[in-house]
């Protein structure tokens, strides 16, 4: 059993990163499915949708912008990714990482894949899925902000 991981956020000026970890059944397959900056916005919820029903099992976290600040953006990214591994039910046996490098988690093996939301269906899923939560949480933070 196979998790993808992938963060959203880490490259922004605002706000927390969001990091998710999935793990999908092996007859998976959606024809839209990609790196989460290659599919139109709308798009990206349908296929959230459609991963959160199909998938086996999935996490989101995130870590906030006060912590990034303490440890940087980095530390935070794989500290999001870890504790999205952390809430899956199960302990997957391969962790498939989106980038080229990552912080070993627990005992459990990893392979980090340059571009891998675009290789991997497991990695674009969780490239979907972080980034569609971190839009959600910035937009509660605009309406928030706005009517204040």
């Amino acid at each position: 059993m196979e998790a993808g991981c992938d963060e959203a956020g880490r490259g922004c000026f605002a706000g927390p990163v969001f990091a998710a970890a999935v793990v999908l059944p092996k007859d998976f397959h959606h024809p839209q499915l990609n790196d989460s900056k290659q599919v139109p916005v709308e798009i990206r919820y349908e296929l959230r949708a459609y991963i959160e029903t199909h998938a086996v099992d999935y996490a989101v976290e995130q870590v906030s912008n006060e912590e990034i600040d303490e440890i940087n953006i980095l530390k935070a990214s794989f500290k999001a990714m870890h504790l999205a591994i952390e809430k899956l039910k199960k302990r997957p046996q391969l962790l498939l990482i989106d980038g080229h490098m990552f912080y070993k988690y627990k005992r459990v093996p990893h392979q980090c894949v340059i571009r891998g939301d675009g290789i991997y269906a497991s990695i674009a899923a969780a490239s979907i899925l972080a980034k569609t939560y971190r839009d959600d949480y910035m937009r509660q933070l605009h309406i928030l902000w706005l009517v204040q």
